[in-house]
């Protein structure tokens, strides 16, 4: 059974002025989400800032989301590092917390071998008794999973199940898709290839557009898997253009400038991600206007 079908958010994680944690506000963003037919909410992944989250304030933002949510709709942790020890801790933590599942980022800036990747994934996973579903993201960790590596994880790895496939590379994912034969799920990674990649068997999509639409991003993946193609190409067709500006500078920088703008008290981001340079905001805010949710 898979993790979730359908659109997931990996969701902000809010901060006032002074850079700490602002719960209260995280605990309205959950409940607008699961109110607008999000079907998972990730937590403390690359669009929350985790990784310029102490181990301890990582580990609060997970437990506090567990919490809010009580089982509504799954909650995956995002427990990914570039140490193994660590990710190993941080998901047992999560474990403990009640999550879900989690999700691994492949180790970023150490640039792992595929057999690196292998064992990494393997001992995150053995660690610890819930799903994982590794994270694939080149762009941003100068590392990619090899097709053949993922699909050797899930067969024999128990609890490894799924990836978030966000390398861009549909080449690559086809592949994928054609060696697993079923043995992993997959989920778009990028807001701009929902479809895409659903239709090479895809679950769903982990998304950043989901902060800011969330009903219209469920509504994108939920068309296709109740059968109407036709309605989620368009759907998705759509919203291009606002998840090409959520992405003009470096995630998460403008979706918390769209949440700021949409009235939510996203605040500041922690350094060194500043904010958004005033053209870039001006693109933001047009294709949020021609989207229709400003």
């Amino acid at each position: 059974m898979s993790v979730f079908t359908g659109a997931g958010v990996a969701v902000i994680t809010p901060m006032y002025d002074n850079g700490e944690v602002n719960y209260e506000e995280l605990g309205r963003i959950l409940e607008d989400q699961i109110a607008h037919k999000t079907d998972a909410i990730i937590i403390c992944g690359t669009t929350g800032e985790a990784s310029t989250l102490s181990h301890e304030e990582h580990l609060d933002v997970i437990r506090y989301a567990i919490q809010k949510v009580a089982k509504r709709i799954p909650v995956i942790a995002g427990t990914g590092s570039n140490c193994t020890e660590t990710a190993v801790y941080l998901s047992q933590e999560a474990e403990k917390a009640g999550a879900d599942a989690v999700l691994v980022v492949t180790p970023y800036y150490n640039k792992a071998t595929q057999n690196g990747l292998k064992r990494h994934f393997s001992e995150v996973a053995n660690s610890i008794h819930i799903p994982v579903i590794l994270y694939n993201v080149p762009g941003r960790t100068g590392c990619n999973i090899q097709p053949e590596t993922a699909v050797w994880l899930a067969k024999n790895v128990e609890n490894i199940v799924a990836i978030k496939e966000a390398s861009g590379n549909i080449s690559q994912i086809a592949k994928l898709m054609r060696l697993a034969d079923g043995c992993i799920d997959l989920y778009s990674g990028n807001d701009d290839q929902i479809v895409p990649i659903m239709s090479l068997g895809g679950k769903g999509v982990i998304s950043v557009l989901s902060n800011v639409a969330p009903e219209q991003t469920h509504n994108i993946a939920a068309a296709f898997l109740e059968g109407d193609v036709r309605k989620s190409c368009e759907l998705q067709l759509q919203a291009l253009d606002l998840a090409d500006a959520l992405f003009c500078e470096v995630n998460p920088i403008p979706v918390k400038k769209a949440m700021n703008l949409l009235g939510w008290a996203a605040g500041p981001l922690r350094a060194p991600l500043y904010e958004m340079e005033e053209e870039h905001a001006a693109q933001l805010e047009k294709a949020m206007k021609e989207y229709g949710i400003l």
